[in-house]
This record gives structure tokens, sequence and C-alpha cells, in this order.
């Protein structure tokens, strides 16, 4: 019997949210799968009790991906988590590997920062947060010869990187400047065959 379609379960609310670099990784590795997102109103509490009681969602929080029986959740683990399904997307030595969970824990920290920007920007994201999470970016980025984190061959951490930077753009907090490494890795990511019509589709 063929695995059931995977189902992504996240929130209705554009492209800033934490459901968009699954999305991503998705689409690039032209895996096919429902998209379900609810409304982010004065309904989600009942929805998200829903999910509970269904057993989609432990916590009743989202995203949440149903993937060959499986409930995965967290969307950094839910990366993680196809790339070693999958294969080709996650790093061949332990070293690589350990270099992959490096650069999303710096990924997390910025966005930990980055979320309390909806309410109000700051010129200390801007001006300090920001251009330093860039140039942390750019000592990982420029270790390999190539666009991506280990040189010529995208990984699932990739996924989440683009999405930060995409996301101080949507807002406005993306230095005037990037390193060259970031500009050669958006520029590189953008073209990809299964990310490019989704990327013009979406905007």
């Amino acid at each position: 019997m063929a695995d059931p379609t995977p189902t992504l379960h996240y929130l209705n609310i554009g492209l800033l949210g934490l459901g968009e670099p699954i999305r991503l990784f998705l689409k690039d590795a032209a895996i096919e799968f429902n998209d379900i997102r609810y409304k982010y109103d004065d309904t989600w509490p009942a929805t998200s009790e829903m999910l509970k009681n269904a057993g989609i969602s432990k916590t009743g929080k989202v995203p949440v991906l149903e993937y060959k029986g499986n409930i995965l959740s967290q969307h950094v683990p839910i990366l993680r988590y196809l790339a070693q399904d999958i294969g080709g997307y996650d790093g061949e030595t332990m070293s690589e590997k350990h270099l992959l969970d490096v650069v999303s824990d710096i990924y997390c920290d910025w966005r930990t920062q980055w979320i309390t920007q909806l309410s109000a920007k700051t010129d200390k994201y801007k001006n300090g947060t920001v251009p330093q999470y860039y140039r942390v970016l750019d000592v990982y980025y420029s270790t390999h010869k190539g666009p991506f984190l280990l040189g010529d061959k995208i990984t699932w951490t990739d996924f989440a990187v683009y999405q930060s930077i995409d996301n101080d753009i949507r807002i406005g907090t993306i230095p005037d400047e990037l390193p060259e490494s970031i500009i050669e890795f958006k520029a590189a990511f953008e073209v990809r065959p299964n990310i490019a019509p989704y990327l013009k589709e979406r905007k």
C-alpha cells in the first residue's frame, strides 16, 4: 500500500510563518502534499483544541506534518526528519551534520529576536541583531565553495536560512548590504527548478 499524501497543518498567516520553510522543502523535493491552513482569529482556540482531540497535535500548536504515518512537529525538527528520511538534504559526515545543527541553532536564535519585531520594529534589532546575524552566517556560508551551506549541495538548514532572509525583507529589516556569500546563496536558492515557480506564484 502506498503511503498517504503528506498533510501540512499550519495557520493562514501568509508567508512569515513557520510552515513556509517546510513548504519550500517539500516543493524542492517534489513531494506532493495537502496544505491545510487554519484561520488565526477567534476560532483558533477551538481549532487548536480540535487538533489535540484528533491526535494531530499533542500541544494544539502548529506546524504539524502528517508524514508516512507519523505526526511530526516543530519546523526545524521536521526539516531535519525529512532530510534524513529522503536522503540528499543532509550532511554525509558527522562534521557536516554538526555544521547543519550549528547554523540551525543560529537561525533559531535569530527567529526569537525577529518575532518580537512584528509588533514594533526596533533600531536595536535592525542595526544590531540583524547585521550581526548575517555576519555570522557569512562565516559559515564562506566555509565551503558553493552557494549553499555545504557547497553545491542544498541541505535542510538552507531552507530555514532562506526563510530568515525573506522574512527580514518582508518586514523591512534586511541590511542595505549583505555579505557576498549570502547574496550568492539567495540567488542560487531562488532559481532551483522546483522552487522558482513556487516563489513566483506566492509573491
